[in-house]
């Protein structure tokens, strides 16, 4: 029988993910092992390989189309002798495995939901005739969306039974969403749910030109008649500010600040990079190799919260934080505190340029013991970074820049550099945080204590 091809769980948290690219067509032969799509996560792009061999006889999801749930058929295989006339799309559906629970929904046990609320309740007395039921996108009477078109109907108070679906098999998704609302298509769930205004004087421009808490951008933007351009959120953005709302809400930071001389770093850089061409090391690297030791000489602050007890990590898999064009990533040097200069910079540069190019691998990403941001080749001076949960700490990294400083009595000109170490409080007390500062920067202001 024909044999259903599922999206895949690409990583331990994923719940739906966008079919970026078909690189197999209707009708080819499939070995296992071979490489048939592409599918964007939250934080990068990786190869799907095919598990059972045939010929595909049916693209259910066509590439491009975001926010499919994990387990959902993706497409269908078929068997010596089999032929397309014998695949039945719906059934092929009901029998593949729900999605993991804990997702964003629009699975198996969303459609049963929506089965279960249609089904009339019996009523002793007369009741008022029902509402027409909803226009269905697909057959028996339910409406096929995809999460993420339910969600962004959810919000604007669409009504998902009166759309067309342009997905497959007359699915609803984010792009015929964008055309109600380009449209101007009645706003019915909020109209209903709204109460109605009492008349009144009108409210003060001044008033009405300021948003209210939890206003969206957009709402605001049009009602005040404001140009702007408007770019999809990608998987990674929405990854970000998920994260971050989280970690600024439930984790108690708080900040140390450290000044460190780094004039005898440079000089130690300068001669070691003009020892040899094999390598060209940044002052990054220093930092790394530096954080990473200091978690070795302290390591309480090597640690993470956890309601059933504070854990404490046996190595420093430091998290460095590379921007994207798609957002911000945190790739990892892992046991960094084993690794020297030169390796922590071949590494590094590796990390970062497949950051920049979507191709890291889960196990590149996803974890880390403790972050470093640096922000010093853009010349900010001073930042506060938000910590990456589950992890305790991320150090903050600041521009080397010469200032005034007071040595043996006499003032002085040395280049010096900020670091802010932003601290998980439950986990991280304030003189842990600053033990491990002064480590740090005992380690940075006499680098050759590195190479030991």
């Amino acid at each position: 029988m024909p044999t259903n091809i599922l999206m895949p769980a690409l990583s331990p948290t994923m719940t739906e993910g966008t079919l970026a690219k078909w690189l197999v067509k209707e009708g080819d032969t499939i070995s296992a092992g071979d490489v048939i799509a592409e599918i964007e996560t939250d934080k990068a792009t990786m190869e799907v390989e095919a598990v059972d061999e045939g010929t595909l006889g049916k693209i259910v999801v066509s590439e491009g189309t975001e926010g499919v749930p994990v387990n959902d058929v993706i497409a269908v295989l078929l068997e010596e002798g089999e032929s397309a006339g014998d695949i039945d799309v719906e059934a092929q559906k009901e029998a593949s495995p729900p999605a993991p629970s804990g997702g964003d929904g629009g699975g198996k046990g969303e459609e049963k939901a929506e089965k279960k609320a249609e089904a009339p309740a019996p009523s002793p007395a007369p009741a008022p005739a029902p509402a027409p039921a909803a226009k269905s996108s697909g057959g028996g009477g339910r409406v096929f969306a995809s999460p993420l078109a339910r969600r962004m109907a959810e919000q604007a108070g669409l009504d998902l039974g009166q759309l067309s679906g342009s997905g497959p098999h007359g699915r609803i998704v984010k792009a015929d969403i964008e055309a109600a609302l380009k449209g101007g298509a009645p706003q019915a769930a909020k109209a209903a749910a709204a109460p109605e205004k009492a008349a009144g004087a009108p409210a003060p421009a001044a008033a009405a030109a300021m948003p209210s808490a939890g206003v969206r951008a957009k709402e605001w933007a049009d009602k005040l008649g404001m140009a702007y351009r408007q770019e999809p959120l990608s998987g990674m953005r929405k990854t970000i500010a998920k994260r971050l709302t989280e970690s600024k809400q439930t984790v108690p930071h708080f900040y140390l600040t450290i000044d460190c001389e780094v004039d005898e770093l440079l000089k130690v850089r300068k001669e070691l990079n003009a020892r040899s061409d094999a390598y060209k090391l940044s002052v990054n690297d220093f930092v790394i190799r530096a954080a990473a030791i200091a978690l070795k000489q302290v390591p309480t602050a090597n640690a993470a919260y956890d309601d059933s007890g504070l854990i404490f990590f046996e190595h420093a898999d430091v998290s460095v934080a590379v921007a994207t064009p798609s957002g911000l990533i945190t790739p990892i040097i892992k046991q960094a505190e084993n690794k020297g200069l030169a390796q922590i910079s071949k590494e590094m540069k590796d990390l970062a340029t497949r950051a920049r190019d979507n191709k890291l691998k889960p196990e590149e990403f996803q974890g880390g013991t403790f972050s470093v941001s640096n922000l010093g080749m853009f010349g900010i001076k001073h930042f506060e970074a938000v910590i990456n949960p589950p992890q305790g700490c991320i150090l903050a990294v600041g521009a080397g820049e010469q200032r005034p400083v007071v040595k043996d009595g006499a003032l002085a000109v040395a280049t010096v550099m900020s670091c802010t170490l932003s601290v998980d409080h439950r986990v991280v007390d304030g003189a842990v945080g600053a033990e491990y500062l002064a480590a740090f920067k005992k380690l940075i202001e006499d680098p050759l204590t590195m190479l030991l």
